[in-house]
Order: structure tokens, then sequence, then C-alpha cells
């Protein structure tokens, strides 16, 4: 929770409560349903919390403003964006139905009433568009961005215009390549000091 503290600092007592109410939470959790590797649920805040807040420090999403979460998993970037910005309406989508019943259940259990799920893929979604989707580690580039081109409103109500925002990691030189379109890249090292976020990055990529 400390290091989520040492980039942060602009939280009310309840978003305080929520943050620190997920190791436990999480760690009961996978503990029935994995969704986080075994190694990894020790460093929760710092390899799924902080890495999925990188785009909370690169965009001030405004109230209001919707997000799809592709391909969530275990709820990130989904869940700690939800506490981070609670005037934001966040769909947090993935294929595995056990997964989004974690989510569900520590929604529920913290009081977050900004997050909804649902058990498909993104290229089965239709009639739906959000402002920005989100999507961390899932696929390629260039299907993340197939399927997320329909989903995604034109326009721009904030400083950065609606899109794909990706978190990724690293040479990504040949997967950008192939996916024809011209991402801004920002070294997420450069957002958070810690060695873990060596050549990792977020990507906003625009229709």
């Amino acid at each position: 929770m400390e290091i989520i503290l040492k980039y942060f600092s602009d939280f009310d007592e309840k978003q305080l409560r929520q943050f620190a109410a997920l190791e436990e939470l999480y760690k009961d959790w996978n503990g029935k349903i994995n969704v986080i590797s075994r190694k990894d649920i020790e460093s929760l805040y710092l390899k799924h919390v902080l890495h999925s807040l990188a785009i909370a420090a690169t965009i001030e999403f405004q109230p209001g403003t919707s997000v799809i979460d592709i391909g969530t998993g275990g709820g990130f970037p989904g869940v700690p964006l939800a506490i981070f910005f609670p005037e934001v309406q966040f769909h947090l989508v993935d294929s595995i139905a056990k997964k989004l019943k974690v989510i569900n259940e520590v929604s529920n259990a913290i009081g977050l009433t900004n997050i909804t799920t649902q058990h498909t893929r993104a290229e089965e979604i239709k009639n739906r568009q959000f402002d920005f989707a989100v999507s961390r580690a899932v696929a390629p580039i260039k299907d993340l961005w197939k399927w997320a081109y329909p989903l995604i409103k034109r326009g721009n109500k904030q400083e950065l215009p609606n899109g794909l925002i990706c978190l990724k990691g690293g040479d990504l030189v040949q997967e950008i390549a192939e996916s024809s379109v011209k991402p801004r890249m920002i070294p997420i090292d450069e957002i958070f000091e810690e060695d873990y976020f060596k050549e990792k990055y977020l990507l906003h990529i625009t229709k």
C-alpha cells in the first residue's frame, strides 16, 4: 500500500480503505480461484495496482467518462482505476467467467459501484461504445486495436483524445510495425522509479 502513497496522495478516506482492502481480498480469492500468479500475489501493489495506475498518472479521466477494460483478468487495470476515478464508469470484460466472479466479489466487498462486468470477448460486443479502451498485456497491439477500434467513440472531452490505452512490456518495435498504428509511447520507468517498470510502456492509440 505504501508504494501507492509514494506517488499518489489525493485520496479520500473511502479510497484509502478500498486500496488497503485489496491485498487481503485478492489473497483470499486467489486461494480459491487463481487469477494472479502465486509469485506475484505478494507484490500485488507494485506489480498490479501501481502498474495499473500508470494510466491514472498519464490521463485524468473526466467525470462521466466511459472505459472498457479488454481482457481484464483479475481486474487489472480496471479495479484500481475504478477506485482512483469514482465518477468514471468502467466495464470489465473477460472470456473466463470465474475471473469476473473474483472482480464482482472484490468490488462488492469494497463498495465499488462504478464497475460492471461482462463474460464475453471484446470482439463479440455489438452496439456499444466507450470513450476509452484499456488493456494490460492481453494480446499483440494489432489484435487489441482490431478489437478496440469499433468500441471507441470518436471525440475528445479531455486532454487526451479518445482511444486505446494499453500497458505492454519488452521490445515492441516489431509488434508496433505489424500493427500499422503509430502509438504515443511512454516509458513507465519515467513515471515510477522502481526497477520492475524498466522496459514497460504505456501506449496510447487514437482513431
